[in-house]
């Protein structure tokens, strides 16, 4: 293994930076800053906020606050609602997916009835990606509206055996599918979800570790990797009701790179599941002169002091990891060097 390489800038297509209605957790400057130290140089944020992104205005806000804060490109995805389906057309070209939540998480998106779900796929602009929180046996329901309105279907967080059978099978059948892992799910089970208590707590669950090695043994199947980054801060995971949810944007480039020196994933996987496939399938405008450079040092030990997320705590907190980013150059200016962050030089972004 080489001491330093460098890769393309990474993208993560599903964050939550909890602007506007929950900066308590995180902002654009704070997530963005995350992410640019995390080796991301193009992430996509949800519309599950406190204020929901269901309408123009409330995309014209995020626009408005996140322009001139960030530090590396930001785009936006929109939420299906019941009200929010007369807005589809006029906003296609502003946004990289619709968001359809049809099982309970964070904030008020939840869509189960099937009269609106039919509307919601049947009004959303073909070719357009609709991304779906859709676990287990909803999964199925997702797949079959697909199918029904030849939709393009991209799948949040895949998390067990299951998921991911039903999503090898939609493929051999031609739907126009993809899908996501995240790190949680790649590198944790519920048997972590005992230890860490209410910081384990994240929907889909950790799942068992049958799971956790269908999810490795079927990379190939899997399009994507992406963190959702959902930062809450310790007094609400303390609190009586912990919300769901656990940063990664600063996690997730050392442990794939640890499981690159363990030989469980190459290198051109990696750029593949963090790169080439998520700026294809979002139709995520090209960056020029934008690249990372990371170094594998001697293993270290993942410790929330030096982050830059809001919440300043991670779930991976005291794994030994080997890998970590030196330096971020987004389109000829250094964003991230040494562990000091630099700008803002981000923008936001419309797909391409």
């Amino acid at each position: 293994m080489p001491k330093k390489i460098t890769l393309p800038g990474l993208v993560d297509v599903h964050t939550h930076l909890r602007e506007p209605g929950a900066t308590q957790k995180e902002d654009f400057e704070t997530g963005t800053k995350a992410a640019a130290a995390g080796g991301y140089t193009v992430i996509l944020d949800m519309p599950n906020n406190p204020i929901p992104t269901v309408s123009p205005q409330a995309l014209d806000q995020k626009i408005a606050l996140a322009t001139g804060r960030i530090y590396c490109d930001l785009g936006f995805h929109f939420g299906a609602t019941k009200d929010s389906t007369k807005h589809f057309n006029l906003l296609k070209n502003k946004i990289f997916g619709l968001k359809v939540y049809m099982n309970h998480t964070t904030g008020d998106l939840l869509l189960e009835d099937g009269h609106i779900l039919e509307e919601v796929f049947s009004r959303w602009p073909k070719g357009k990606i609709i991304m779906v929180h859709a676990e287990g046996e909803t999964l199925i329901k997702a797949i079959n509206f697909a199918g029904k309105f030849k939709s393009r279907l991209h799948v949040c967080h895949i998390a067990t055996k299951q998921e991911i059978e039903l999503i090898k099978k939609a493929k051999k059948q031609g739907l126009d599918i993809s899908c996501e892992v995240s790190c949680h799910h790649l590198f944790l089970t519920e048997e972590d979800a005992k230890s860490l208590g209410p910081f384990g707590k994240v929907r889909p669950p950790l799942a068992t570790e049958e799971d956790r090695k269908s999810l490795w043994d079927n990379l190939d199947s899997i399009d994507m990797i992406a963190s959702d980054h959902a930062p809450h801060t310790k007094e609400e995971k303390n609190g009586p009701n912990p919300p769901n949810g656990v940063p990664g944007l600063e996690t997730s480039l050392p442990l794939l790179l640890t499981a690159v020196s363990e030989g469980r994933l190459t290198i051109e996987k990696l750029i593949e599941l963090t790169n080439e496939n998520p700026r294809r399938i979002f139709n995520i405008p090209d960056q020029p002169d934008t690249f990372i450079e990371v170094e594998f040092t001697k293993p270290y030990i993942l410790n929330p002091i030096p982050l830059f997320t809001k919440c300043h705590w991670t779930p991976f907190e005291g794994m030994e990891v080997r890998g970590r980013v030196k330096r971020v150059i987004l389109r000829g200016q250094i964003v991230f060097e040494d562990g000091k962050i630099s700008g803002p030089f981000g923008k936001v972004i419309f797909p391409s």
